[in-house]
């Protein structure tokens, strides 16, 4: 199986015979299903190839959830960690299986039903609420990141990724970092945030609760606002794909709650003002570009694993001149 010998962890676990397979969806880092017969385990390790200065460290993200899942929150439970690269050519660690669904494909939100549609993307809002009500210090995170100084980092960080995964020349991204760098928020008290907050990376449960949230390679301590932002880019563009090819974004599906509930329900939960977000909004679509930019980067070196990324280029322009309407207040 490309990236993960099967064999070579079977010896190393000292396990019976494993089966696995790869989770499809996943643009950064792989993970797979792995199972002796007995027990069934998540693998998370680093994508193939060109992997970028700071990203996909599996001992930060083994730390979060470790820390998450004693806190009581709905994070999988990590069971070993790896960094011996000798092992599968890569750190990597397990974690247990949580059951659940993953709406990834617009088809199946629509699917739901109006009720179901607004009932599900609201139990996303009030577990980002949750996720940033917690006290680093208490849960074992407090050096888990810096807060103080968080957005000029990150938009010092995300131009130097940009810059490690050009492949092409993208209209307008340049000067949106440039506006970007800009009168930068210097935010409140900080949180764990996830960084990558949006629908399908949360296992959704029968009664349309959330039984995990998943993919915590960029969370850290920084600005709640951030996470909030990404949600909304995410919601609002049409990054998911329905099974009859034509994209939509998932706000277009009935039922999903406007951007103004969206953040309406977060400021109930968490108690924030959330009446400012331009230029988080902004800085969200810079830095998912980026991201995007990035995956495309690894696609045309021929260094992806599975289908589905022949399109992701595509999606860095709208992204750019969504960050640049952001800024100017639509």
């Amino acid at each position: 199986m490309k990236g993960l010998d099967l064999s070579r962890l079977q010896a190393y676990l000292k396990s019976g015979e494993l089966t696995g397979q790869m989770f499809a969806g996943g643009r950064s880092n792989l993970t797979y299903a792995v199972t002796d017969g007995k027990q069934r385990w998540v693998l998370r390790r680093p994508p193939l190839g060109h992997v970028l200065p700071t990203a996909h460290d599996m001992t930060r993200e083994h730390k979060v959830l470790e820390a998450l899942a004693k806190a009581g929150f709905p994070a999988p439970r990590p069971v070993l960690l790896c960094t011996d690269t000798d092992v599968i050519g890569a750190p990597f660690y397990l974690m247990e299986h949580v059951d659940g669904k993953i709406y990834r494909d617009i088809t199946d939100l629509e699917a739901l039903g109006p009720e179901a549609m607004r009932t599900l993307t609201l139990s996303l809002v009030d577990t980002l609420a949750e996720l940033h009500a917690l006290d680093p210090a208490a849960i074992g995170l407090a050096d888990f990141g810096r807060p103080e100084g968080f957005n000029q980092r990150q938009v010092n960080r995300w131009k130097k990724q940009l810059d490690a995964s050009r492949s092409r020349d993208v209209a307008g991204i340049d000067e949106l970092h440039a506006r970007l760098a800009v009168d930068i928020p210097t935010g409140g008290p900080g949180t764990v945030v996830h960084g990558d907050f949006r629908l399908d990376n949360v296992l959704i449960g029968d009664e349309l609760q959330v039984n995990a949230v998943l993919d915590w390679e960029m969370s850290t301590l920084g600005d709640p606002l951030s996470d909030v932002a990404l949600m909304f880019v995410y919601a609002d563009l049409p990054l998911n794909v329905a099974t009859d090819g034509k994209p939509k974004a998932p706000l277009r599906v009935p039922g999903h709650p406007s951007l103004a509930e969206l953040g309406a329900r977060y400021a109930e939960r968490s108690r924030r003002d959330v009446s400012d977000l331009q230029w988080y909004v902004g800085f969200a679509a810079f830095k998912l570009a980026v991201i995007l930019e990035g995956v495309h980067y690894r696609y045309v070196q021929g260094q992806t694993v599975g289908a589905g990324f022949e399109t992701i280029g595509q999606m860095v322009g709208p992204l750019v001149m969504r960050g640049h309407e952001a800024l100017e207040g639509h």
